[in-house]
Parts: structure tokens; sequence; C-alpha cells
């Protein structure tokens, strides 16, 4: 799937749609930690992955945006660190100069006014004022995959991003993912628009016989349920 085509689709859908999908095809739900949100509220990003392993030094993501393509979305992993910001405003524009769809940081920023008047979306777990004071010894695979939060994240995944977060998934798997996300999103668009025609959910899913079936199978889950009758919500 091209980045066109990424952006078009995902431009209908949210990180949650997404998850839910994942959810029901078994792939791992890879979400970044909560604390990592937008800069600017309504950001949003789609595109392949493209690593930075931070180690002190800004050349490492003048390095990985040489090799980027169009799109991309630049991973910076910083260990999460709070002590200091890594990228700031001048990383931004080089990032946004080169096409890429945004930035997502697993630690710090700085220049927040300056990057919010870039407008290339930044999504990161703060921002503080100092950058790094230290030079580390950089991996040999610092440009090949980086961590965020729990997950190792390389070229082979794509990047959502959306008020909800940021979602990482197996770039292989993003057409099958992203049409069940669109079917759920289709499905919860109809419920949503009974509800304000007077349908209350609970009628829509046959919370009623729901209930009665559970007292007659205890291991019966409401999932199990949802399913039978073509529901979308808790997937």
């Amino acid at each position: 799937m091209d980045h066109q085509e990424l952006r078009h689709r995902f431009a209908t859908l949210t990180t949650a749609h997404v998850a839910d999908a994942c959810i029901r095809t078994r792939i791992p739900v890879r979400c970044a930690p909560a604390g990592l949100h937008a800069v600017v509220a309504g950001g949003r990003v789609a595109g392949r992955a493209c690593p930075a392993r931070h180690v002190g030094s800004v050349d490492i993501f003048l390095e990985a945006i040489e090799g980027s393509s169009p799109g991309d979305v630049l991973v910076v992993d910083n260990g999460g660190r709070l002590d200091e910001a890594c990228v700031g405003d001048l990383v931004v524009l080089e990032a946004q100069s080169a096409g890429l769809d945004g930035i997502v940081i697993w630690g710090l920023h700085r220049d927040t006014a300056d990057i919010r008047a870039l407008g290339l979306p930044v999504f990161s777990l703060g921002a503080t004022p100092t950058g790094p004071q230290r030079l580390d010894d950089r991996p040999e695979d610092a440009l090949e995959s980086v961590t965020v939060g729990d997950w190792t994240v390389s070229c082979e995944d794509l990047v959502l991003g959306d008020d909800d977060g940021v979602l990482l998934l197996p770039a292989a798997r993003a057409e099958e993912v992203l049409a069940l996300a669109e079917r759920i999103r289709d499905t919860e668009r109809r419920q949503a628009g009974r509800i304000h025609a007077g349908v209350p959910l609970r009628s829509q899913v046959h919370f009623d016989a729901y209930l009665a079936q559970r007292r007659q199978t205890p291991s019966l889950t409401f999932r199990d349920h949802l399913r039978s009758v073509g529901g979308a919500i808790e997937e």
C-alpha cells in the first residue's frame, strides 16, 4: 500500500477503529504509551516508520531523514527519557522539508511554539527546555529499529496517530486491517445514527436477549453475542 492510499484511507478512520480491527484479526495491538500525544490537538500521522535511535546528537536524525521517503514518519527512540528534549524546531523543519508525514518521539521535544507554527504533526511525551548534555556510543543498528514503550518498530511497520495516540501496524497486514477497520467504522456510524433517531444501543444489540442467554449460559460473553448480531462495539 503506497503512502497516498494509506493517507486517504486513514483520513476517515481513527486509531481506535484500527486497534479494534487488530483485535479481530489477532494481530498484537501495539499502542504507544498513553502519555505520548500530539503536540497540537488534532494532529494526525500515517506513514511508514523511519526509525532513529538517539544517543545525544542531532546527526542521527539528519541521517535518518537522508534515507527516508516522502510520507514516512520519523520515529525517535530516546528511551522515554524525561530529563532532556531530543527534537527541536530545526529537526521538525528538516523533516517537513523532506516531505515526511510527521514525527513520533519516545521522549521529549522543545521549541513548542515554533513546532506548532510549522504545522508538521509531532507526537511526544511532553516538553522541556534543555537539550541533551551527553553523547553516548551509537549502536550499529541505530537506524534499523527503535523501541517505543514496550514495542519494537522498524521500517516494516506503519505508524498511525491521532488524538487517541499512536498505533503501530505491520505494513504487510495493512490492507486486511484497514478493510476491517472501515467495516467497523461503518457499523458504528449506523449504530450512532440510530441512537440519535431514538433507538437505544441496547435495543440494537438485543441486550435483553443477551442477558437472558447469559442466565442460561453463564460463560457467554458479550463479545460472542455481538458477533452473532453483527455489532462492532468493544472490538
